[in-house]
This record gives C-alpha cells, structure tokens and sequence, in this order.
C-alpha cells in the first residue's frame, strides 16, 4: 500500500488473487525458470509435489495469435500461412531482412499456389466470402513486399497486421458449427456459441475484449450477457497493486456477485478450461486437481490483458461476475507452465487498449460496456 493511501478491504476474490499471484510472483523470482511444483493456491489440497520443469520461453504471447490457435478447424495450410506472417515480427524486431523476406515469399507462395487447400475446409455457403478474403490478401502481400524491399518496419507491421486479421475472417470462416455440446447441468446458464467482441469505456480510455466460447462457452456467455444488461456501467476497478491484477465486476453493497432477477439467487458459474487439443472443456476442477499437471490450456494466462473470472477460495463453481485482467510481465513470469494456467477460466484477452490497462488504478471506473459484435452467438437459457 502506498503511504497516504487509505487501506482497503479485499472481498473473497481480491483476497484470492492477491494471494495467488504474489505467490507466482516469489516463485518466479525465487527459482527463475525452475518450475518446482508446490502448492500455493490449494490451501491443503492433497496433491502431491511434481518434480521441476523449464518454464516454456517459446509460448505465444500474442492474443489474437492464440485466439487464431484456438479456432476448432482442421487446416494445416492455412496454419502454415499463419505462422509465416506471424514470424515476421520476431525477423523484424531482430532486423533479420532475410528472413522477413522469405516469410512473405511463403506466406505468398501460400496464398498463390495453395488457394484451394485453403479452401478445402470452409462450407459451401461460405466459398465466396473465402474467396474474396483470399484476393485481398493476394493484393495487399504485394504491397507488403514493396514495403520489406525498402526496410520500412512500421509499414511492414502495419501491412502484417492487415493481412492477419484477413486469415482471421479466413479461420473463422472455417468452424462449420459449434464443436461440442454444453453439459446439460448447465443449461440454466448463458452460453456463448461462437465468439464475440465487447468494448469497455473506462474513464483512462477504451479496452477491446475479444470473448472465446469455443473455448469458455459458459464463462464467455455469463460474460456477455452481463455486458448486454448493463452490468458493469459504473463500477469500479479494485487495483491490487502487488499482483499486477485489475478486477471488477463486484456490485454495490454486501453482494460477491450477480443476483439473476428471474430467480433471486446468486449466479455462480463453473470453473471452465479446455487443454490444447482437446474436443470440449473440464468443468469444475483445476487441471492440476483433475492430475493434468503439464497440460496446457487452449487459453493460456500467456498474454497482457488475458481476462479470466475471479472465484472465492476453494470453490472453482463460485465464480459470478467478478473478473480480472491478468498484467504480469513476461520477464517475471515466463509465458509457459505459468501457475496461474488451469486453475481459473481465461475466457478472452484484450486486443486493443494495452496501454489503457497499464494505466487503470482504483480510482478508475468503466462507464459503459458494450457488445460490438457477435451478440448472436449468445444462448440464453431456457425458462419454464
């Protein structure tokens, strides 16, 4: 606490996370990138101790790259596309030209050679929308050539960037459906079929979210619907300075949570985690309770600005409508293995306003929330 300030009270899920994420702070800075296995969050919990790991330097820490990662779609054409035009980011921050120049020749080759592999997963219905996305990127990977061949980095990023939000509408284009059923014990929840794009105006400035239910279908729909209602306009942000975490969420008065005006009771919703590769998500338990220790999750804590829902102590289905914006550095806590992956639903990131969130304190509040796009991929429940 700075000297001044006046001390404040921590609810369950400020408490929570403070305790949390200062012990993944020591423990990083404790044994660097040692990944010894102890229990910091489960007060008790039987689980046995796990022998060290590296921490993984490699991960993705890029969010619209790891929510591109975790589209449901079967096409390693349009991964290997993906991944050249990610490259030249790192090429370029390095000022390796020959390199960046044989990214955009792949991702070219790609695009002029391989159309039909491209094409190959996207529904009929959908062919001529995917075909339009093809011939823009075509256009636009002349350009970014011009750009590379007279060294122009913030030309080249900005190029680069077009193009990927290009093979973004291209991936998506790809998910025939929604991959998997919800468990019917969650029926009475919203739920978020698809994904969907929310805008939060803070008094520092706007944040773009961009919310995963191929990945958290019930904390991304309890979410979004939230934000349809209004919910958060006019809370408060509680700043817990040591854990580089910015939560919301808590209503006026002696409520943790959303009190759902149908039924007069808490909405509480489940713990939600999908790992990598898998078909659906585990309900209701950390990975590391449910024995998958080294799992990684489809949305891992890897990014700035990854938003996961808060939850009281020990039960992973207390969560409501708090929730928190992840803000560690990479350099203290190395993307990969972080301990805070498996343990709480990462549900979307933050796209757009990074150096809005750097800013927010306690003293800020959101204005207004919300829903620009994907507002029909919310299900709500049905009523009797």
């Amino acid at each position: 606490m700075k000297p001044g300030k006046t001390p404040k009270r921590l609810g369950w899920g400020q408490r929570l996370l403070r305790t949390s994420v200062l012990a993944v702070l020591l423990f990083t800075l404790s044994v660097g990138l040692s990944g010894a296995w102890w229990d910091f969050l489960g007060g008790g919990s039987s689980t046995p101790a796990r022998k060290s790991i590296l921490a993984q330097g490699a991960a993705i820490t890029d969010p619209e790259a790891i929510l591109r990662y975790s589209l449901p779609i079967d096409n390693p054409t349009v991964r290997e596309l993906q991944g050249s035009l990610e490259d030249i980011s790192y090429h370029l921050r390095k000022k390796l030209w020959s390199s960046v120049n044989r990214d955009v020749r792949t991702a070219s080759r790609i695009l002029n050679i391989s159309a039909e592999k491209l094409l190959a997963t996207v529904p009929e219905e959908r062919q001529s929308l995917a075909r339009e996305h093809l011939q823009q990127m075509s256009q636009e990977m002349v350009t970014l050539k011009e750009a590379v061949d007279a060294k122009d980095p913030e030309q080249i990023t900005s190029l680069k960037d077009g193009i990927l939000h290009q093979v973004t509408d291209l991936e998506e284009l790809m998910v025939p459906g929604f991959p998997f059923a919800v468990p019917e014990e969650y029926a009475h929840l919203p739920q978020l079929l698809g994904r969907a794009k929310v805008v939060m105006t803070t008094t520092k400035g706007d944040l773009k979210i961009v919310v995963d239910g191929y990945s958290a279908p019930v904390n991304g729909g309890n979410f979004v619907d939230l934000v349809q209602r209004g919910f958060y306009d006019g809370l408060p942000f509680i700043d817990i300075e040591e854990s580089f975490v910015l939560q919301t969420g808590k209503p006026p008065g002696k409520e943790q949570g959303f009190i759902d005006p149908d039924t007069g009771e808490y909405r509480a919703v489940p713990l939600e985690v999908l790992i990598q590769g898998d078909s659906e998500p585990i309900y209701g338990i950390t990975l590391e309770d449910a024995g998958f220790y080294l799992e990684q999750p489809a949305l891992p804590f890897n990014a700035y600005g990854a938003v996961a829902m808060a939850r009281p102590g020990e039960e992973p289905n207390g969560g409501s409508s708090q929730f928190f914006f992840f803000k560690f550095d990479t350099e203290l806590t190395p993307p990969g293995y972080n301990l805070m992956d498996g343990r709480y639903s990462v549900f979307g990131y933050l796209v757009q306003g990074k150096e809005v969130l750097q800013q927010l304190t306690d003293q800020d509040k959101v204005i207004t929330a919300q829903v620009v796009k994907g507002i029909e991929n919310l299900v709500q429940p049905q009523r009797d």
